[in-house]
């Protein structure tokens, strides 16, 4: 856990952007009204709550789907306008996981929008990648990411930025987790993610992201093949499809914008 002295000079943070695709927008998290609220809003509202009432601004400008570039020519921009205490910066996912990108071209490109936006905002926060050793579809990008990872460690060494380590997040190990679709976090693995982003922050978050999961009974061999039936039915053709067509999950999606904790916290509790 952080110590006094970091989590004060955190507690200075009014203004948060959050920047990024369809993790940070919060795929995978619906509220009561179907539009997702994420780990970036919850962590909002744990900024919020160290303001005084009224005193907090957020703003979420992240679209699924985006690739870096676009995120950098759709938000980035935005961000510098804002000039918020902190922005947190998602981007390079999608690029890595498309077949020929190269990690370290790919590392070029987040390097120069990080330079950018710790030009424009108090404290940028970075995001690794997950481990995906267990997501079917990705495992075999495992080396592929860990090598983007590095490089954004570095880029955070070199710029003064703190980390969310999503890789050595232990319990987004866990199937519970994610959503269906395997490709996005369910709302308990957005709540821990933001935990574990508070952290980065040196704040002292009411919860361990890292807290085991209740057991679960074991599934046969049966049951585990008819999930994955159901999943690639389901989820993965679509995705091959929307590749195969040059589309996006995104292409009519508006980012969410400005947004009250406050009313996150209803949408939080509504689906509680």
């Amino acid at each position: 856990m952080a110590d006094d002295s970091k989590s004060d000079s955190r507690a200075v943070i009014g203004s948060y952007v959050a920047v990024g695709d369809s993790f940070t927008e919060g795929v995978g998290d619906p509220g009561p009204d179907g539009a997702f609220v994420g780990w970036a809003d919850r962590l909002a509202v744990l900024l919020a709550d160290r303001r005084p009432e009224g005193d907090f601004t957020y703003t979420n400008l992240a679209v699924r789907g985006r690739l870096l570039d676009q995120i950098v020519a759709e938000q980035v921009p935005r961000v510098v306008g804002l000039a918020p205490d902190l922005v947190s910066f998602a981007a390079g996912g999608n690029d890595i996981i498309r077949p020929g990108t190269d990690p370290d071209e790919v590392a070029e490109r987040f390097e120069l929008a990080v330079a950018a936006l710790t030009a424009a905002a108090g404290t940028v926060l970075v995001t690794t990648g997950f481990d995906t050793r267990g997501v079917p579809v990705l495992k075999h990008l495992r080396g592929k990411i860990a090598t983007y990872n590095g490089h954004v460690r570095a880029i955070a060494d070199r710029y003064g930025c703190p980390v969310l380590d999503l890789w050595s997040l232990r319990s987004v190990q866990d199937r519970r987790a994610w959503d269906a679709d395997r490709l996005h976090l369910s709302p308990e693995g957005h709540t821990r993610v933001a935990l574990r982003a508070g952290q980065a922050l040196g704040l002292r978050v009411p919860a361990d992201p890292d807290q085991p999961w209740p057991p679960l009974p074991p599934r046969g061999t049966l049951d585990v093949r008819r999930d994955d039936v159901h999943w690639a039915r389901e989820y993965l053709v679509p995705w091959i499809g929307r590749r195969l067509r040059g589309e996006s999950s995104g292409d009519h999606v508006t980012a969410k914008g400005t947004l009250s904790p406050d009313a996150i916290k209803t949408r939080i509790a509504a689906v509680a």
